[in-house]
């Protein structure tokens, strides 16, 4: 009897310590897991980390590689013609003077070994790059030296429209050459993305994009409620010339919150009106162009005019020249917008405020300063 109670108590206790084990095991298993898998989440997070840094570097080498020009490049310019550039150009000649102003704002006055004619009547080079005076010259749109510009052996040769068959000439001899028309606001900014790729200085280029269109905007918030006074623009050579609203100058009034009072012409090129023309316009202001070969005074006195509202209110003005033709599509051209609209509007667009806009372009891209000079 004894004998069978010792094995049902060995029975019993050998039961027990079965039922334990499992568990104990299961527990020691769970934990194990659990480890393993926090191991596993930290390396995943780890991996998580490392492919986010190496996101974000790829980004911005994929936004520097943007900004930069991969040579060979193939570009179309202006007259529609394809250009092969093989390499970044270290030379570089301008023969229009908007071209060669924004070479200067992209920083490549250095490259310049050869530019337009009459250099020295553009104020801008003097205050920015006086030494592009003493370049050997390549004439005018109407008198190209083709020969002399070949003889500087230019890597690059950037010509205007009118100039589109020494462009091809120059082809003919070896030298790339592009052939630019910034003839309004859209046309302009072409000129910059076409000549900041071909250059190798996309990022500048840029920069003056931003610089215009940053302008433009704060002009439209500023000038959203304001009436809309009409301005005539007269030429250079006449007063009786014009501009309509094909031509950047239109473009000019319109962003300074003016309309355009010539803006029935369509003709692409300054055109020639009568006095009967103007007084039936009857402009609120007449603006002389900067480089008008006639005064503010020479328009108030005139008797033709005696009635023109503009005239009767002494609302004529005259577009400053002190560094540039700002009625023309010249990189800085936003500058024209941004003066006139502190003649037709000046409480909206005080004159301090506009100084402050001309002073920060010309430090930013010219290296000096406006309102000192």
């Amino acid at each position: 009897m004894k004998k069978i109670l010792s094995l049902l108590l060995v029975l019993a206790m050998t039961l027990s310590l079965a039922a334990c084990g499992p568990n104990e095991s299961a527990a020691d298993t769970q934990t194990a897991v659990s480890e393993e898998s926090g191991q596993e989440d930290a390396q995943e997070e780890t991996a998580e980390d490392a492919g986010g840094t190496e996101d974000a570097a790829s980004e911005e080498s994929a936004e520097e590689d943007a900004s930069q020009t991969a040579y060979p490049v193939t570009v179309t310019d202006q007259a529609g013609r394809e250009v092969v550039i093989e390499e970044e150009p270290q030379k570089l000649v301008s023969g229009y003077y908007i071209s060669t102003s924004l070479l200067i704002a992209l920083g490549l006055e250095d490259r310049l070994v050869g530019i337009e004619a009459k250099a020295d009547t553009r104020p801008v080079y003097q205050l920015s790059a006086p030494e592009l005076l003493e370049l050997p010259s390549v004439g005018t749109a109407k008198e190209f030296d083709l020969e002399g510009c070949a003889a500087l052996e230019p890597d690059l040769v950037i010509l205007p429209l009118k100039l589109q068959d020494s462009a091809d000439a120059l082809e003919e001899l070896g030298i790339t050459a592009l052939v630019v028309n910034p003839e309004d606001q859209e046309l302009l900014n072409e000129t910059i993305k076409l000549v900041g790729t071909a250059s190798n200085t996309q990022e500048k280029a840029q920069s003056l994009l931003n610089f215009a269109s940053e302008q433009e905007a704060r002009l439209g918030e500023a000038l959203a409620d304001a009436e809309t006074p009409s301005v005539y623009l007269a030429g250079n050579s006449a007063l009786l010339s014009t501009a309509g609203d094909s031509m950047y100058q239109s473009d000019m009034i319109r962003m300074a919150g003016g309309v355009n009072a010539a803006a029935e012409i369509t003709d692409a090129y300054w055109a020639e009106i009568s006095y009967e023309q103007l007084l039936a316009w009857d402009p609120d202001y007449i603006v002389l162009a900067s480089d008008a070969d006639y005064t503010v005074d020479d328009v108030l006195a005139d008797q033709n005019l005696a009635d023109c509202t503009a005239v009767v209110n002494g609302d004529v003005y005259q577009i400053p020249g002190d560094a540039e033709a700002w009625d023309s599509p010249v990189p800085s051209g936003i500058l024209g917008a941004v003066w006139l609209s502190s003649v037709l509007h000046p409480e909206e667009c005080p004159e301090a405020d506009s100084m402050a806009v001309i002073d920060e372009y010309y430090e930013t891209f010219y290296g000096f300063t406006y309102s000192e000079k």
